[in-house]
């Protein structure tokens, strides 16, 4: 299956750049060209594509403003967004899966991982690794963003006591073959584990089920480290 790919970028060499990129790849094809977060949620709406490649900063309507409103589209829910940007701060890491994203990565990332990051975000995974998820959730996630609600303490009674587990697992950046180990099960098992969960929470990928967990309280977020606020 050919992934769809939008690219949302102000810079037009970036985006060339990026166009070029994907479309030499067989599994994959850029199906539009955003110079705004405006013009990136039309698109997406009117092209339905897997994965939006989403810059932050841009005139008028900014990445992050763009993710939230494509996430929330029902229409659009089978479609994923990665942050792609040069301001690599845990704080627009907060906001951007506050806002629905399912990954991020800087824009000096080379080429392969960038190629690897869009296959991930479109079979659903999220681009968390354990340091960035540890770092993320410490200083921001814990501490819920105004109006924000993702789920309550009570909806975790929905999931099972493995399920849980896993889920708090997953919070702490553990990969699924990590959970395998840990739990003696086939990393197949934890996937439908993680799926399950998402279900049942409503969660859209894995990097909001991180979310879920903090929130609702499954999992606490350790004290920040000397010297960060």
């Amino acid at each position: 299956m050919t992934i769809r790919v939008l690219l949302a970028d102000d810079q037009a060499l970036l985006r060339a750049t990026f166009r070029i990129l994907i479309d030499s790849c067989d599994d994959m094809e850029v199906v539009g060209e955003a110079t705004d977060g405006g013009e990136a949620v039309d698109l997406a709406r009117l092209h339905r594509p897997d994965v939006v490649l989403m810059d932050i900063r841009m005139p008028g309507t900014d990445g992050l403003a763009a993710t939230s409103v494509i996430c929330a589209d029902p229409g659009l829910r089978d479609t994923r967004v990665l942050i792609l940007t040069t301001f690599e701060i845990d704080e627009y890491v907060a906001r951007a899966l506050r806002a629905g994203a399912s990954g991020f990565l800087g824009k000096d990332v080379t080429a392969d991982a960038l190629l690897d990051g869009i296959r991930t975000i479109a079979c659903g995974e999220s681009l968390l690794s354990p340091l960035a998820t540890r770092s993320l959730i410490t200083r921001f996630l814990a501490s819920p963003a105004e109006g924000a609600r993702l789920a309550a303490p009570d909806d975790l009674t929905t999931l099972t006591a493995r399920e849980r587990e896993v889920m708090a697992w997953v919070a702490e950046g553990h990969s699924n073959e990590e959970i395998a180990g840990k739990l003696f099960v086939s990393p197949l098992t934890v996937r439908t584990h993680v799926h399950r969960a998402m279900t049942k929470l409503g969660a859209r990928d894995r990097a909001q089920l991180v979310v879920i967990a903090y929130r609702t309280g499954l999992v606490q977020a350790p004290p920040a480290p000397p010297g960060t606020s």
